[in-house]
């Protein structure tokens, strides 16, 4: 277990590399900051010359490939960062200079146990993208396919985990200090960011998240997800289809090839919709990099090392809750906040759903381009401290993602308007979720279920409360307070007990015989 020392030292190199790019000038002004945590950062910056504009992005990405993850994690919580800083971080994608070829060759021949020649018929040693993880190279396979291969740098896992251990102990200590910094519940944004960073280093897991949303998706044309090649995967190399398209990020190539940008916007929207309140399972990491359009039209995503997953009930919730922010119906609005217990049951529900008029109504009527969704997420973590809310890590992904989408969707078509875009999709699944032929169905659903597990149930009953024997209940016993011994007087009770077992024994056996 890393010593306390050492946490403090890391803790102190970060917070040095923080203040030299700016990066602590927003703690340290912020008066909901406890004072010990202010004193800290003053002690950070003592001597540096701080930048006037914080190069937040910088900091992280000096730090090291923990740092731009949890910079990127950062990048959805302008609550706790701020606006300013949340767009910033939101650069970190990209971040880091390649890895030598001769370092991704070993790891490559480590992995499959063989030369490089004997997996792959040719393989180009200059990266097409290289980010704080992995980084990706062109080859063709020994059987003639184009592939894309993806391949962990070396030492990186280590690195995290060491890194991630010192987060760990950092949120435990300043959740320890209370007020609003223990609100925003600290420690399980750190848990959350371990538990994705963790499926973002087993790149089997990656390949296997590709593997089920392309299933979850086929019902969806017009967006795809590239084919794996399992037999050269490992959890350092993953291999698959390569993809030969124009990223979603190029507007103007999008329009030369003739391609329907407002068409893309839509569909792109629309392909998260279904991922997130149908499937329970979305790209989580759905940026202009990681999106391509390929001749026919057709999406293609690709990188699925961050995945989101909301259960069938919090889908419910979510839908119902943009939907009424989308139709003015805020009263139902905050009900759903109530009913699934993201405030607390001691504040009134009519005054919720009046705070929330006040996010949603400067939006009504304005032009599309005006509106935002990541506007109005700004809108409702603004209320969350009036209310007691604590920080849903399970949401958090999805937060991130809206604005993400969003973001891409403007880029391709400014005018679209989110609302009108989503809500034909959310009133649909509603419908259909909702509607009586729903709630029949998984009435009888249930009901097949209980049927199915009830001669377990009689099992359980009948092991736990089996039939009386043919001798006949013991009589009560008195309750007797025992006495505790120890050291000498332990061992002359035992003698004591075990000479009364003998004498009683002997008068037991003389009475039965």
């Amino acid at each position: 277990m890393t010593s306390h020392i050492t946490h403090i030292w890391r803790l102190l190199k970060w917070g040095r590399t923080l203040a030299r790019h700016g990066a602590l000038t927003g703690i340290e002004r912020d008066p909901l900051t406890p004072g010990p945590v202010r004193r800290l950062v003053r002690i950070a910056r003592l001597g540096a010359r701080v930048p006037r504009q914080p190069r937040y992005a910088d900091a992280f990405q000096s730090i090291g490939p923990a740092a731009i993850k949890l910079g990127q994690t950062l990048a959805t919580r302008p609550d706790l960062v701020g606006d300013h800083a949340a767009n910033d971080l939101l650069r970190l994608q990209d971040a880091l200079p390649p890895v030598p070829f001769d370092t991704i060759r070993a790891q490559i021949e480590q992995s499959f146990g063989r030369p490089l020649d004997a997996v792959y018929k040719s393989f180009d040693e200059v990266p097409v993208g290289a980010a704080s993880i992995a980084q990706v190279h062109r080859a063709v396979t020994t059987d003639g396919r184009d592939v894309a291969v993806k391949v962990i740098r070396p030492g990186v896992i280590d690195k995290f985990n060491r890194d991630i251990a010192t987060y760990e102990w950092a949120a435990a200590h300043v959740e320890m200090l209370g007020g609003e910094i223990a609100r925003l519940r600290p420690r399980l944004v750190i848990a959350n960011f371990k538990r994705w960073t963790v499926r973002e280093l087993d790149l089997r897991r990656e390949a296997a998240s590709a593997s089920e949303l392309s299933e979850a998706m086929e019902a969806m044309p017009g967006y795809r997800i590239p084919v794996i090649d399992w037999d050269r995967t490992t959890g350092k190399v993953m291999t698959m289809e390569w993809i030969d398209g124009i990223k979603i990020s190029d507007r103007d190539a999008l329009i030369a090839a003739g391609h329907n940008v407002k068409d893309l916007a839509a569909r792109l929207v629309n392909a998260f919709l279904r991922q997130a309140i149908s499937e329970g399972f979305f790209h989580a990491d759905m940026h202009q990099g990681n999106l391509f359009v390929l001749a026919n039209g057709d999406i293609v995503a690709i990188d699925f090392g961050i995945m989101g997953r909301i259960d069938r009930r919090a889908r419910m919730w979510l839908a119902e809750i943009l939907y009424g922010l989308i139709t003015g119906n805020y009263k139902r609005v905050a009900e759903i906040h109530f009913e699934a217990q993201y405030v607390p049951g001691h504040h009134n529900v009519d005054e919720f759903a009046t705070a929330l008029r006040a996010v949603g109504e400067p939006m009504r009527g304005k032009a599309a381009s005006e509106l935002s969704v990541g506007g109005m997420l700004d809108g409702l973590f603004a209320i969350t401290r009036d209310f007691d809310m604590q920080t849903q890590p399970h949401l958090l992904l999805l937060q991130k993602t809206m604005v993400m989408v969003e973001g891409v969707a403007h880029s391709l078509d400014p005018d679209i308007n989110m609302w009108e875009t989503s809500g034909p999709f959310v009133k649909g699944w509603l419908r259909d979720e909702l509607g009586p032929e729903a709630k029949a169905a998984d009435t009888l659903i249930e009901n097949w279920r209980t049927l199915q597990r009830l001669p377990g149930l009689v099992k359980r009953i009948e092991d736990a409360f089996p039939e009386k024997g043919g001798a006949p209940p013991p009589p009560p016993l008195s309750e007797i307070k025992l006495i505790r011994v120890g050291g000498g007087w332990r061992y002359a009770l035992v003698a004591a007990i075990a000479a009364a077992a003998g004498v009683l024994g002997s008068a037991l056996l003389h009475l039965h015989l």
